[in-house]
């Protein structure tokens, strides 16, 4: 299929963003590295009356650490934070999950913030950002607004951004010293993952974060739990997460990789 008819602005600043998005509302769409977008774009799964084209735009393309926090651009690709030198030291989970993401193709254009604006449950940078707390940038013609990364994701394939909002860009915590853990189950490498799940080492014990199960990747934290403590913890989150059947897995299935896979990688952190 082709994509149905739409007018195509190639933004030459942020606020030429900003007013075709003001006065376009929910008919326009940001294109940034549009690896998703193209493909819905394709199967007129997204009909928009006016696509933006941000990726021309070296102001949102920065990847800056300022203090304790980095800071990543709406127009940074995948690849870029990849090949960032301070990445695994400034964000070692980031570093651990962002290979997983595609392929070194789709990683060459795919943008992170696109990917968060996308919100598929299955994918490793919403999974990151909720496990390390970030947040997101938010900027409309009126003001600019922060949300946390917790309340930013609202379900399959929505946010909390208003349809006259630009993602700006994200911050993300840098957390000095920090254990941290990721692996996640797919049918091939590149692939959406089936489960994937994220811990870390706390002040206050452990986090767990898990991808691809609900409808939102979603993180709890414990202290420092062993043996039934941790295997009932585990278990009760399992089912919390309200696993589904589907084409690729069951239910039962997503919830055994969950209590394996979670106390894998609690056990690495807290070695």
């Amino acid at each position: 299929m082709k994509p149905p008819t739409f007018d195509y602005l190639r933004a030459g600043s942020v606020g030429e963003v900003l007013e075709g998005l003001a006065q376009q509302g929910g008919d326009a769409r940001i294109l940034a590295g549009g690896q998703s977008l193209m493909a819905m774009l394709n199967m007129r799964l997204a009909k928009p009356k006016l696509l933006i084209d941000i990726m021309r735009l070296e102001e949102l393309r920065q990847i800056e650490r300022k203090g304790d926090t980095v800071i990543i651009g709406a127009g940074a690709r995948q690849a870029d934070l990849l090949a960032w030198p301070e990445l695994a030291e400034a964000l070692p989970l980031v570093s651990l999950a962002l290979p997983w993401v595609g392929h070194m193709q789709t990683r060459s254009r795919g943008t992170i913030c696109g990917s968060l604006a996308h919100a598929d449950p299955s994918a490793e940078m919403p999974l990151a950002l909720v496990a390390l707390g970030g947040e997101v940038f938010l900027r409309n013609t009126r003001r600019r607004r922060r949300i946390a990364a917790k309340d930013f994701f609202a379900g399959m394939m929505l946010t909390a951004r208003a349809e006259d909002e630009l993602i700006e860009g994200i911050s993300l915590p840098v957390v000095k010293g920090a254990r941290v853990a990721f692996r996640e189950v797919a049918r091939r490498h590149g692939d959406f993952a089936i489960v994937a799940c994220a811990a870390m080492k706390t002040q206050a014990g452990v986090r767990l974060a898990v991808g691809g199960v609900a409808d939102v990747p979603i993180a709890r934290d414990w202290p420092e739990l062993e043996g039934t403590a941790l295997d009932d913890a585990l278990n009760a989150f399992a089912w919390e997460l309200g696993a589904r059947d589907d084409v690729h897995a069951t239910a039962r299935y997503r919830r055994d990789l969950v209590r394996m896979i979670g106390r894998d990688l609690i056990g690495e952190v807290l070695q």
